[in-house]
């Protein structure tokens, strides 16, 4: 498993963790990162995706919302909820890695802890995610 992925599956075990004592979350970081006992490269990373959840959630879950087609955020599973609020914090702020890795990256991991639906579920919202920013992103270029 790459760093990254290892990152992105830390990353997805604190946000569930998280769930359930959303208090002190510095803190819980804190502990957490001591617990995994990782290479450094995969705790920044880790962070830097936890912060981005953290810090553009509203909008995250706005576009969650938007693109889950009658699925309210409270009927989703914690496992699929948390791989695409990851995934959309990737996308959306993290432009760093290409649009087809974060989706493919989220997928693998929703077959690895999500349910036998996870992986087709967070493709296909993730990929309406995709398109719409593309979408956007290439109108505003076309102005």
């Amino acid at each position: 498993m790459g760093k990254r992925r290892g990152a992105r599956e830390l990353a997805l075990k604190f946000l569930y963790q998280t769930e359930f004592n959303p208090e002190n979350r510095e803190d819980q970081m804190e502990l957490f990162c001591e617990r995994a006992d990782t290479h450094p490269e995969v705790t920044e990373f880790m962070k830097l995706l936890i912060d981005k959840v953290f810090a553009q959630s509203e909008e995250v879950d706005i576009k969650l919302k938007k693109f889950s087609d009658h699925w309210a955020l409270e009927r989703m599973s914690m496992v699929d909820r948390n791989i695409l609020r990851l995934g959309i914090s990737e996308l959306l702020f993290l432009t760093s890695t290409p649009p087809k890795v974060v989706i493919n990256e989220a997928v693998e991991i929703a077959k690895k802890f999500g349910s036998d639906d996870s992986p087709d579920f967070i493709n296909g919202i993730l990929d309406k995610v995709f398109k719409e920013t593309l979408k956007n992103a290439s109108a505003k270029l076309v102005k």
